[in-house]
């Protein structure tokens, strides 16, 4: 079996707690949110998941097949805690309760995959050694959160990443939040940090804004607006978002058409909680209604 892409990255356990105080227990993860969004863009898709070996249940809602799934053995599963203070869910204060491991070369499976992608949540989650050997294997990509964002006692403050010299180079495909990107370059235009991560060797860099996805590949700049109708399924929109455009790219669309795509699925994923549940063929009909 020859797969298109493999999800690499710790699933959680999500304590969610809305700004009226109620609470809800979800899976979580920005591996979890990318498959759910790479199988609705019609990928053939490998996940390699870290978590404790008892979690079983966490696996079952990836929904894939047993063989295209791999547990990568931890001593806990990440455990995240979220308190959301508006109801747009643009503030919150988030913390890990428990990290899991990080992943070492040896724990990827040996299967033929065009890309391999980190979905990381904390740094830790992926020693640089990992990427050096994926990179032997294949094309590479990561969420710079998985750099950027450290477990501190618990809370989660974001750091510059101090080998991004040596290693964005490795990155076939970057994705950041505006934020993110800020902290990287100390850029606040989204432009003029794509364009200094692509200098600093990142090849193709998507940067994520609640109001817009912008991609640059060197030479052109490609955005698309987000047009949600509704924010109530705020949580994994970078990762969806990510999942559906790496799954588009690696089965040939082009930049622009990955990029359509993969907002309508991040716009009708944050319609609902959890993730991305629409098919190929929901997602299509969304770009229909909203291109006329």
């Amino acid at each position: 079996m020859k797969y298109d892409l493999m999800l690499i990255g710790p699933a959680t356990r999500d304590v969610n707690i809305d700004y009226t105080g109620k609470e809800v227990h979800e899976i979580g993860g920005a591996v979890f949110f990318c498959a759910a969004a790479a199988k609705a863009a019609g990928a053939n898709l490998f996940a390699s998941v870290k978590i404790h070996p008892n979690d079983t249940d966490i696996i079952d809602a990836f929904k894939l097949d047993s063989d295209h799934v791999a547990i990568l053995p931890s001593e806990c599963t990440t455990l995240m805690q979220n308190t959301y203070f508006t109801a747009d869910r643009e503030r919150r204060k988030a913390e890990c309760l428990a990290q899991s491991g990080p992943i070492t070369p040896d724990q990827i499976p040996e299967v033929d995959c065009g890309l391999y992608h980190l979905a990381g949540l904390l740094y830790g989650d992926f020693p640089n050694e990992l990427i050096v050997e994926l990179k032997k294997r294949g094309k590479v990509s990561a969420d710079i959160q998985g750099f950027l964002r450290h477990n501190e006692g618990g809370l989660m403050n974001f750091h510059d990443w101090s080998d991004k010299m040596e290693y964005l180079k490795y990155f076939d495909f970057l994705k950041t939040d505006a934020a993110e990107a800020e902290i990287l370059t100390g850029l606040t235009d989204r432009r003029e940090a794509a364009k200094q991560l692509y200098a600093w060797g990142a090849k193709e860099i998507l940067i994520s804004h609640n109001s817009e996805m912008l991609v640059y590949d060197g030479k052109d700049f490609f955005t698309c607006p987000v047009k949600a109708r509704n924010l109530s399924g705020r949580t994994g929109r970078g990762d969806t978002t990510f999942g559906a455009y790496l799954a588009k790219r690696m089965t040939g669309s082009p930049i622009a058409e990955a990029l359509l795509f993969a907002t309508a699925a991040v716009s009708l994923k944050m319609e609902a909680p959890g993730p991305l549940s629409a098919s190929e063929a929901d997602i299509q009909a969304y770009i229909d209604e909203f291109s006329h």
